[in-house]
């Protein structure tokens, strides 16, 4: 069982465990499921907490385990394993692994749900569990995201731009549709399979957004949401059942993403745009990946919004510069996935690429004519960029206020400073 956390001297307790339970606690929530029902998740949950918690309470005085993950399931293990005992649950179980009437079977059986094999399984298990057609869709990805990537309600409110108190009821509402409904933990098949599959996609693309745009005050780039999406995004790419041209579509995407972290700040962590990135910082084995993920998607009717995203993603990693990316082609893209997915954040996106082409006028008034991202500060820092483009650098001042005005990120503030001085 190789060990996910990186532990240098300095790491403490209270940092190891917290980025454990970011990176572990859905594959252990999902193995405890599997082993408990799918209708004692919370129970499962909960003993991932008591796990966590016993880490916090052992780790500052006993030292940090060498292999701190295995430490971890090796506690929850043991937890589930007096539940099963306490419960005697046993003989419901044992109606179909008959071999587990007794205790060193039960054992044996716990043992063997801590396979990695099974961790894996287990967690694409409960993917296509909580993305059940039964389940409002909102509902499913907010499950995912608080199950299986283990963000906090309050980080997951952000993301859906509402409140605690909203999504509390719907995780709340789902895990009671899955009591009452009695939704089992399965992969399904045929029409099932393809229909349930988009909105696990969907949950995936929302995880790696919020990694590669993060709503947290003072970080730029989540990069263990974003790891963590294509660490699902490639469970799903490496399973026979799953391996739809969506799937790699959506891996390629991020892969295209992904390359370009390192050059998205500097050396104090501020932001670099697009245009100033230094492209030697790039990475080119995940854009070699991203090439090979999307030569593997090219299957099916057509492109659909992931193979269109990828599309452009791609171009912006082939260009030499900024000055020779191929706009046209992009704006063709983002025309198509208009077309497919007609949504105001689109519409803005492809504003920038349309601003090349046709010019920035054209751009502005299109721009203008959308609605619904009025308290969005990207609207506004765009509106912003199009107007200094135009020269009319007061309208320029007030959208870059008004954009400064709504965001909460550190950096973006920062970013927002230097082009107002710049006026």
């Amino acid at each position: 069982m190789p060990d996910s956390a990186t532990v240098s001297p300095s790491t403490t307790p209270n940092q190891l465990v917290d980025h454990l339970f970011r990176h572990e606690a859905g594959r252990m929530a999902s193995v405890l499921t599997c082993m408990l029902g799918f209708d004692r998740l919370d129970l499962a949950q909960d003993i991932v907490q008591e796990a966590m918690m016993q880490a916090l309470q052992s780790w500052p005085f006993q030292g940090i385990p060498d292999n701190p993950r295995a430490w971890l399931y090796r506690v929850a293990k043991h937890k589930a394993l007096d539940v099963v005992r306490r419960e005697k649950r046993f003989h419901q179980i044992s109606l179909e692994v008959d071999y587990l009437s007794n205790q060193e079977t039960a054992e044996a059986m716990v043992n063997h749900y801590f396979f990695d094999d099974e961790i894996t399984d287990s967690q694409l298990r409960m993917l296509f569990a909580i993305c059940h057609p039964a389940i409002a869709v909102e509902s499913q990805m907010a499950m995912c995201l608080k199950i299986l990537c283990g963000l906090s309600v309050h980080e997951i409110a952000v993301a859906f731009l509402t409140n605690d108190e909203t999504i509390t009821k719907r995780l709340y509402r789902a895990k009671e549709k899955i009591r009452q409904d009695g939704i089992r933990l399965e992969v399904p098949t045929g029409t099932q399979l393809t229909s349930r599959l988009d909105t696990v996609l969907k949950s995936i693309y929302l995880l790696f957004n919020e990694g590669y745009n993060s709503s947290h005050p003072d970080l730029l780039i989540r990069r263990d949401l974003c790891e963590e999406a294509m660490r699902l995004c490639l469970l799903l790419a490496q399973t026979p059942k799953t391996q739809f041209p969506a799937v790699h579509a959506l891996l390629s995407l991020m892969c295209f993403q992904a390359a370009r972290f390192d050059a998205r700040t500097d050396e104090t962590g501020a932001i670099v745009l697009l245009p100033d990135q230094d492209r030697s910082r790039w990475s080119q084995p995940l854009i070699q990946k991203g090439h090979e993920y999307l030569d593997r998607s090219a299957e099916g009717d057509g492109p659909g919004e992931y193979h269109l995203e990828a599309g452009i993603a791609m171009i912006h990693c082939v260009a030499p510069t900024y000055e020779a990316t191929d706009w046209s082609t992009i704006l063709l893209y983002y025309d198509l996935l208009l077309a497919r997915k007609p949504s105001p954040v689109v519409a803005l996106h492809r504003a920038v690429a349309l601003a090349k082409v046709d010019g920035p006028m054209t751009a502005i008034l299109e721009v203008l004519a959308l609605n619904g991202l009025e308290k969005s500060h990207h609207y506004h820092a765009i509106l912003g960029d199009l107007y200094e483009q135009s020269g009319q650098l007061e309208s320029a001042r007030q959208a870059y206020c008004r954009a400064r005005s709504l965001t909460t990120s550190v950096n973006e503030q920062a970013l927002l400073d230097r082009k107002l001085a710049r006026l």
